[in-house]
């Protein structure tokens, strides 16, 4: 495999689901993550646990342990066809603990790894971001002399916007080593893929998330009603301030003086939400302006089928499966240039794209949207033939049933 970023989720991509039918042996798959669905949060990783269960159609077998800190509340796993469990590690508190925590949480899961091992072996480790979990794949794999592959989800692949000075030096060299000792580092878009390269040389290669187009579905009507009121611009997403919720409440103030039957909603929770209830209150939206906080995956999927318009102004954002997930419900999904989900969308075809930070380009968007049905509705179509033939959880699971087997060979 060259050091360069492969091509290989292209080439799978072009090659028929039937070439995969054939029997191959059974792949056994030990995911590390610290983002994964729990009693308490069942949004919390989802793009981890959704394609896990495509991907034993194509051999697979994964075994995932869900992990965090000792300091947090602790979480519990939910009842799934895919066996996972939940655990705890030690870390110091914060980011002063990044660069240490895969050290701690591989001593923690190496005695019951080692048994896991040797009751039915692992082929694979796949670890999702490089610290703590990729580093702890790192030494696990050498202990039990497998390969391992470690996923990128965002922008921060170093770490280095969490921690700052020695810690992001320290950060950055440990990051370093995981990506250069994975057999693959799997990027979720090209921005996030030139993040890694930057720093180091490694194999690399880009596999977009995928969305599951039955939960996330359009309406049963063909074309959205203008006598439905209000019409609502939607927007999911933690509540701190790279998002660009501020962004979006002041271009939605512009918007309602020439458009004044709208609702902007407002999914998601964080330690802006104060001061985002502030500026609604000094814009004088808050009658238009509904803060809903976390919600369920199931609570998103309706919201994103009653709205009419999507937006998050994101201005760090490595794919952003919620705009996937709009798109895939039939809406015009409004994003930022220069993210990752500006490789997904087509300016004015499958949705809108305005430059990050630009309150004009953004209350300009939302007003041509919300002015204009057709044009909704046939974003909308195009949003969602767009995820349905090339971002569905089937595709994003094939992919990684060929990477995996790619990697053991």
């Amino acid at each position: 495999m060259s050091a360069a970023r492969t091509n290989l989720a292209e080439i799978i991509s072009r090659i028929p689901e039937e070439k995969f039918s054939v029997e191959k042996r059974v792949l056994r798959v030990l995911t590390l993550t610290p983002f994964y669905p729990s009693i308490e949060d069942d949004t919390l990783g989802c793009f981890v646990s959704e394609p896990l269960s495509g991907t034993a159609r194509f051999g697979i077998e994964n075994e995932v342990i869900a992990v965090r800190p000792f300091y947090r509340h602790r979480a519990h796993s939910v009842h799934s066809e895919i066996s996972s469990n939940w655990k705890t590690y030690f870390s110091l508190p914060g980011n002063l603990g990044l660069p240490t925590a895969g050290h701690f949480l591989a001593a923690d899961l190496m005695r019951k790894v080692r048994k896991m091992h040797r009751v039915r072996a692992f082929d694979l480790i796949h670890a999702h971001s490089a610290l703590p979990c990729g580093h702890a794949a790192e030494l696990l794999s050498k202990n039990l002399d497998i390969p391992f592959v470690v996923s990128v989800h965002g922008l921060d692949a170093f770490s280095t916007q969490q921690a700052r000075g020695s810690m992001e030096t320290w950060c950055r060299r440990v990051s370093a080593r995981v990506y250069r000792s994975a057999q693959l580092v799997i990027c979720i878009s090209d921005k996030v893929r030139e993040c890694v390269a930057r720093v180091v040389p490694a194999n690399t290669a880009v596999v977009y998330n995928g969305v599951d187009t039955e939960m996330f579905s359009p309406t049963s009507e063909t074309q959205p009603a203008e006598s439905k009121s209000p019409l609502i611009v939607l927007s999911v997403g933690n509540l701190i301030p790279i998002k660009g919720h501020a962004s979006l409440l002041r271009a939605f103030g512009r918007v309602i003086t020439a458009t004044p039957n709208c609702a902007l909603e407002i999914i998601g929770d964080g330690p802006e939400r104060g001061n985002l209830v502030r500026l609604a209150r000094e814009l004088a939206i808050t009658h238009q302006v509904r803060f809903l906080g976390r919600q369920s995956r199931e609570q998103v999927s309706e919201a994103m089928r009653r709205c009419a318009v999507f937006a998050l102004p994101s201005r760090y954002e490595g794919l952003g499966c919620v705009y996937l997930e709009a798109m895939a419900s039939g809406k015009p999904a409004i994003g930022c240039r220069g993210q990752g989900i500006d490789e997904l969308i087509e300016h004015g075809r499958s949705g809108l794209l305005t430059s990050a930070g630009s309150e004009t380009e953004l209350s300009d968007s939302l007003s041509m949207l919300l002015h204009n049905a057709e044009l909704r509705h046939r974003i909308g179509t195009q949003a969602r033939n767009t995820v349905v033939e090339r971002h569905t959880l089937a595709h994003q699971a094939r992919q990684l049933a060929e990477i995996y087997r790619e990697c053991v060979r």
